[in-house]
């Protein structure tokens, strides 16, 4: 129950800065701060997808309807929340997922929050301003916009994840 009520009040937090705080940032070059996927990147291991894909677009239809953006968040993170399960399978380490972990960077390692945050996280931002944009033929836009929200919001997530990190006993 604990966990629960920490998840819910998470999805709200991750909420109110996404609308309130990330979209009003200038960083230039086209560049977005998106700090929605971690919320969904962060749900236990054990999390259907069916729930993930469900509580990614809940949580994305009420970004685009506050912000605007007509369904952009809510098909990225669903895209992002279906993607997840496979890529958790592609970085699976050797020994398994242990259930006791959950998929932050303080439990499961540098390498490997990069490599699977990472992954699921440029295939969001492509996605993104592929559909915001809708054209082939502004390519390169599509590209730089991703690459420069991807740094961006790669850090962000970082930065988060190690001001957030559980504390060990030695």
């Amino acid at each position: 129950m604990k966990a629960l009520l920490r998840f819910i009040f998470l999805f709200f937090v991750f909420l109110f800065l996404q609308v309130f705080l990330a979209r009003n940032l200038e960083l230039g070059m086209g560049a977005h701060l998106f700090l929605l996927p971690l919320f969904v990147m962060l749900l236990p291991f054990e999390t259907n997808v069916f729930v993930l894909m469900g509580l990614g677009f809940m949580m994305g239809i009420i970004a685009d309807s506050i912000m605007n953006t007509y369904g952009l968040n809510a098909s990225s993170l669903v895209l992002f929340a279906y993607l997840r399960p496979f890529v958790f399978k592609s970085f699976t380490p050797k020994e398994g997922y242990d259930a006791l972990k959950n998929p932050t960077l303080s439990e499961m390692g540098w390498t490997w929050f990069l490599f699977s945050y990472g992954a699921l996280l440029l295939m969001y931002v492509f996605w993104y301003f592929l559909v915001e944009i809708f054209s082939f033929r502004e390519f390169l836009l599509i590209l730089r916009n991703s690459f420069f929200s991807f740094i961006f919001s790669m850090i962000v997530a970082l930065i988060l994840q190690l001001f957030f990190r559980k504390k060990t006993l030695s």
